[in-house]
């Protein structure tokens, strides 16, 4: 009996926590509704009855607040660069080999790193997200200001989206910032860069893992993937100091080969001198781990814009690359 009494207590406030939309209180969700209406024709009643639907979420704000990619990277790295994701890679690989080599020959993206971001993203699909998009949407507008405009636009988009691949928006789940499906896209990135892989008409990034496979790497190609070459390699630094110096946290190179190379910066990674290249610094535990990264490196940060995050796909790539050569 108390245990279905818990059960109770714990549903109402779940729902507590939760508060219904009030469109008139919220200018800035009327302003999007206009928008969609005048601009793009989306009929204005059905918007105000999907949003009299919506129920705003608190949990989330708290959940965008302490994103994973804020953790130490030793930390961060035990989150997805594990045997359990390598196993389930491999098998992951196994299944839809033929997808993945087509898209390979397609958009000279290779079939481990496709791989690993799917993983990295929702364990190969295996977890898509719990949260309503459109709840976690529009509580971010109008709860979260510091990005506002951001998830603004990502609102407008994510309408669109459902009204032009004929989705239910009050149906549709994903992350707490509004990622969908197998490959976790934002609604601008499924409107932009999802493609349909397998010739049924549909892009079905949530029903359809060759949709997926295919949008990846069309995602990675449109941001001006180099076929052919290095993502990132371990650096041998002479001197922590002189090192230092060369270390960046933007999220683009700023150095070449043969700069760091003269400072006595060196990596196992073939490359030609001219290369552009950046030097990281990682946290291993309070000890400091230095990597040599490249132009794609930084393609995978236009997926998720963390170092972390692009370290985590470029290692997870590596093992499961060892592991389909080893056999």
């Amino acid at each position: 009996m108390q245990r279905y009494l818990l059960a109770a207590l714990l549903n109402m406030l779940i729902v507590c926590s939760a508060s219904a939309m009030e469109v008139a209180k919220y200018p800035v969700i009327e302003s999007i509704i206009d928008n969609l209406a005048t601009k793009h024709g989306y009929p204005k009643s059905e918007l105000l009855q999907v949003f009299s639907k919506v129920r705003l979420r608190p949990s989330v704000v708290a959940a965008i607040k302490k994103p994973y990619e804020a953790l130490p990277w030793n930390r961060y790295r035990k989150l997805f660069v594990t045997d359990t994701h390598i196993r389930d890679g491999m098998d992951f690989w196994h299944r839809h080999n033929a997808t993945l080599a087509r898209a390979e020959r397609k958009f000279g993206v290779p079939q481990h790193v496709i791989v690993a971001i799917i993983g990295v993203e929702t364990r190969y699909g295996q977890s898509m997200g719990r949260h309503r998009v459109l709840d976690s949407l529009t509580t971010l507008v109008v709860q979260y200001p510091r990005r506002r405009a951001f998830f603004s636009d990502e609102l407008e988009q994510f309408l669109l989206l459902t009204w032009e691949e004929g989705l239910d928006p009050l149906r549709v789940k994903g992350s707490y910032a509004g990622a969908m499906g197998v490959p976790q896209f934002i609604a601008s990135s499924y409107r932009h860069y999802a493609i349909d892989f397998n010739g049924d008409q549909r892009r079905d990034l949530i029903g359809q893992t060759e949709d997926a496979i295919g949008s990846v790497a069309n995602y990675l190609h449109r941001h001006r993937w180099q076929v052919g070459k290095p993502i990132a390699g371990d650096a041998v630094v002479n001197q922590t100091s002189v090192a230092d110096q060369f270390v960046t946290d933007k999220l683009k190179t700023n150095s070449t080969v043969a700069r760091l190379s003269k400072a006595g910066i060196s990596s196992s990674v073939p490359l030609n001198g001219a290369s552009p290249a950046a030097l990281v610094r990682l946290d291993n535990g309070g000890m400091p781990e230095y990597r040599i990264v490249f132009s794609n490196f930084y393609v995978i940060t236009k997926y998720n814009r963390s170092i972390h995050y692009a370290m985590a796909v470029f290692e997870l790539a590596e093992e499961l690359r060892k592991r389909q050569v080893s056999g």
